[in-house]
């Protein structure tokens, strides 16, 4: 346990987490973000799930290029086209920033629980909020923390291609009332705008199709040409955008990031195909479509489903855990083997392990006090405890090391 800074709500809603509580449906509401506790890491913990976050990450790029061979619409749970276009995405090597994996992690071999590659949150609270907590309350120390570093990089190199559009905009979706997605949406936005990108920000639901000129537009009439949006595929190409994307009705297509195939690195499927393609791999864990196998203790995930609403949790302990809320499942399921999470002190953390650019960028810590990580989670803060904070140089001298990894490819012949 620690002591929180003075004043730390109000410090952390000035950096851009302007949702540092959670409100429960009685009225009250639990602190989101928890620096009264933080955790440590070795250096070579941290050496571990960044190399492990980076060897995930070339496999499941290789699960991309299976998937869309293998699989169908129908087989994913997604509208009728949506491999196709993801395909044409694939062929054209449209660009990706980033995405983030959910890891259990004891001190052994990191395993992973699962991928956001379309959608991922939390951004501020691993680049900015617990940067300038580690900088106020133990500066001497170093953190797995290179996100906003490579998110820069990354934003540069994509402004420096000479086929892309140099203004973009930044979508989200308005639907959420915690500020969340907008203000992650913000800080990328922000990255950008570092990078060197004219940007312009609004919710999604201000786009509109042009029917006559063939291209959305902004509610300010200007034509969108490229655009990060922070709505998942999914459900884009399941309302009216997607009958004008699926159909190829534009005349100029829109450059999407996080582009279309994204949409095979979001969705749970990719778990048995990754099992299938790297069995008995040190960092998976045994998953199945449609039914467990021979698993005697496992987990059942809806392919689209997020923040542990719909799963069902099977042991041999005892009853079966089902969390029946939020709406998903009629889009299938998969199943994975049961890990429950390690306890510290009661808590139930799960590590998110952040790449950008195929490069491993830093963690954040989301604990939970049951079995399932959810909306009434916690994240809370870290440090490297045998590693002193780097100098300028050094920082340098880490981004410019890279593990390549190749894009999905799609076997046309």
């Amino acid at each position: 346990m620690s002591r929180p800074r003075d004043g730390w709500e109000a410090t952390v809603i000035s950096q851009g987490l302007t949702y540092p509580t959670t409100p429960h449906p009685d009225g009250s509401s639990t602190n989101y973000w928890n620096e009264s506790a933080w955790y440590e890491f070795t250096m070579g913990e941290v050496l571990t799930i960044e190399s492990a976050t980076e060897e995930l990450w070339g496999m499941c790029v290789q699960a991309v290029s299976r998937m869309a061979r293998d699989l169908d619409d129908r087989r994913l749970g997604l509208p009728a086209g949506t491999l196709d276009y993801a395909r044409r995405s694939i062929r054209r090597a449209d660009p990706s920033v980033y995405g983030r994996f959910d890891l259990h992690f004891d001190g052994g071999d990191p395993k992973m629980l699962e991928l956001n590659g379309d959608t991922p949150t939390g951004l501020i609270e691993t680049a900015v909020t617990q940067h300038f907590w580690r900088e106020d309350t133990l500066p001497g120390l170093d953190q797995f923390n290179s996100v906003h570093e490579r998110l820069l990089a990354r934003w540069t190199e994509l402004k420096e291609d000479p086929l892309a559009p140099r203004t973009m905009h930044f979508l989200w979706n308005d639907t959420d009332e915690s500020g969340e997605e907008e203000m992650t949406v913000l800080y990328m936005m922000d990255v950008a705008s570092q990078a060197g990108l004219q940007v312009y920000g609004q919710p999604i639901t201000h786009v509109k199709w042009d029917y006559e000129r063939l291209a959305f537009y902004d509610a300010l009439g200007q034509r969108i040409e490229s655009a990060f949006k922070l709505y998942p595929w999914e459900l884009m190409l399941g309302d009216e955008f997607g009958k004008v994307l699926l159909g190829g009705h534009e005349r100029q297509p829109v450059r999407w990031t996080e582009p279309p195939w994204k949409v095979l690195m979001s969705t749970k499927a990719i778990l048995p195909v990754l099992w299938e393609m790297f069995p008995d791999h040190p960092n998976l864990l045994p998953a199945f479509f449609d039914d467990p196998g021979d698993l005697l203790e496992w987990v059942a995930k809806p392919l689209h489903g997020r923040e542990g609403d719909n799963i069902r949790i099977h042991t041999l302990s005892g009853p079966d855990l089902d969390t029946s809320d939020g709406g998903y499942g009629a889009e299938g399921y998969v199943y994975q083997e049961w890990c429950p999470l390690p306890s510290v002190d009661g808590n139930r953390p799960v590590l998110g392990s952040w790449v950008v650019d195929g490069q491993a960028a830093g963690m954040l810590v989301r604990e939970s006090d049951g079995p399932v990580t959810d909306y009434y989670s916690r994240v809370c803060p870290h440090v490297i405890s045998d590693g002193l904070a780097p100098d300028a140089v050094q920082v340098t001298a880490w981004l410019r090391e890279r593990v390549e990894v190749p894009d999905p490819t799609i076997d046309d012949t």
